[in-house]
């Protein structure tokens, strides 16, 4: 049986927020996700805690190029690892100057203690994937799944009966009896989400490792996690959509949304500790600007389709 070893990244001071995760193989350590490059120093310590060291690195999975699944891939890049990235991505990996430049106009003087800098990636350290593409590495083949509705770079990796489900298969964090929706912009999609669920669902996975936070373990509970999931995202979705059909602005939403999911933690016999947590995951504002992008997008082009 694969080993997967979850590195807690402790992203801003907060454990199970952001995980990496490790497995050994014949030919080198492969990490499924790097965590932002403000994280790498505690990602360092703790492989080494584990006897590994950079070299032993030999290949990097993402499941999509966000900073806090992607941030630190061009450094392991620059120590010799290989990457393996969504072909609608792969471009940003090896340019990020796109990137960064929008990220630094977002986050401003605080860009390098959130995230740090993306660096860019020689072309040949790099393996763009599509849908159904196969990744050897050593004893164990990954299987990729295009994954989209969180974003459109979004892949899945099947190991065996596992998968490494990124962003797509929502957030719960170390087992905690929440489920929150990361729906970042600018590519949140409710039916490709959807979609991708279902997929995901077919395979009758006997595990399942979100970045946000570590595995659900047990067919049962990852298909319990996964139902719970697919009613979550209209639920969230139509909740912001009602708020905007009643006129209230950007901040107004973010308070009431902020409010909601709050008492959702509550309800569940969540403390002030677990909710921060899982807003540092999810935070809010993040979440309701990807959504209140989608609506208005979508109102846009219905608009246009009844002016043809």
């Amino acid at each position: 049986m694969t080993k997967i070893r979850t590195i807690d990244l402790n992203f801003r001071g907060v454990l199970h927020a952001i995980a990496v995760y490790a497995i050994e193989t014949s030919d080198g350590v492969v990490l499924i996700e790097t965590g932002p490059g403000s994280c790498l120093p505690t990602l360092l310590r703790e492989l080494e805690k584990i006897s590994i060291k950079p070299a032993d690195v030999r290949h990097v999975l993402l499941t999509h190029i966000h900073f806090d699944h992607a941030g630190a891939a061009g450094w392991w890049a620059s120590q010799g690892a290989h990457v393996y990235v969504h072909h609608v991505g792969a471009p940003h990996m090896i340019d990020p100057s796109r990137l960064n430049a929008s990220a630094k106009r977002i986050y401003g003087d605080q860009m390098e203690t959130l995230w740090g800098t993306l660096l860019p990636i020689n072309p040949d350290q790099v393996t763009v994937l599509k849908d159904w593409d196969k990744v050897e590495i050593g004893e164990l083949v990954f299987e990729c799944l295009d994954t989209p509705g969180h974003a459109k770079h979004h892949m899945s990796f099947k190991l065996d009966d596992i998968c490494f489900t990124g962003d797509v298969g929502g957030v719960r964090l170390a087992a905690r009896p929440l489920i929150d929706l990361p729906s970042a912009p600018p590519q949140f999609d409710q039916e490709a989400w959807l979609a991708s669920i279902s997929c995901i669902k077919a395979f009758n996975f006997r595990e399942i490792y979100p970045t946000h936070f570590g595995g659900v373990i047990g067919s049962e509970n990852v298909d319990a996690h996964l139902t719970e999931l697919a009613k979550f995202i209209p639920t969230v979705s139509n909740l912001i959509r009602e708020q905007m059909e009643q006129g209230k602005d950007r901040e107004a939403i973010i308070e009431f949304y902020e409010s909601w999911q709050t008492e959702r933690a509550t309800s569940a016999g969540l403390g002030y500790p677990d909710i921060h947590a899982t807003f540092t995951a999810t935070p809010p504002d993040v979440s309701v600007d990807g959504v209140m992008r989608y609506w208005k997008k979508r109102w846009e082009n219905e608009a246009l389709a009844h002016t043809d």
